[in-house]
């Protein structure tokens, strides 16, 4: 039987499942960008041409393995959180940290509306942490 985890111990885990994920989904997303429309690619050099493209980049290959990281790091947040909590706190701080990482990284337009979003979201996580 396992003890029940500390709220240092949760939170951690939560947090790290969500920074691997933003890191993942940012270096992914910068990526894509970099190498430009992917039906031009594949038009060019065909499909393995465009995969090629796709694996070749170690932008892309940094945020697959931050990906892959974060899928091993939820297993192990699951293994010690509660899901009901873990699911949507892990979610909900993904959005947050994916509008400031896009403001400030990726240099995206995140609009009112968005911060609007991020703030009500930001509420949600409190509100279910207690």
């Amino acid at each position: 039987m396992m003890k029940p985890a500390t709220a240092m111990n949760t939170w951690s885990a939560i947090g790290g499942v969500a920074a691997l994920a933003i890191l993942g989904e940012v270096l992914i997303a910068s990526a894509m960008r970099g190498l430009g429309d992917l039906d031009i690619i594949r038009e060019k050099s065909g499909l393995m041409g465009a995969i090629r493209a796709v694996l070749s980049s170690p932008v892309f290959l940094a945020g697959a393995l931050c990906m892959a990281l974060n899928f091993f790091a939820m297993l192990y947040a699951l293994s010690i959180v509660d899901l009901s909590l873990a699911a949507p706190a892990i979610a909900s701080l993904t959005y947050i940290g994916n509008a400031i990482a896009a403001k400030i990284f990726l240099h995206e337009n995140v609009d009112r509306r968005r911060w609007l979003a991020v703030l009500f979201v930001c509420v949600g996580v409190v509100l279910l942490s207690h």
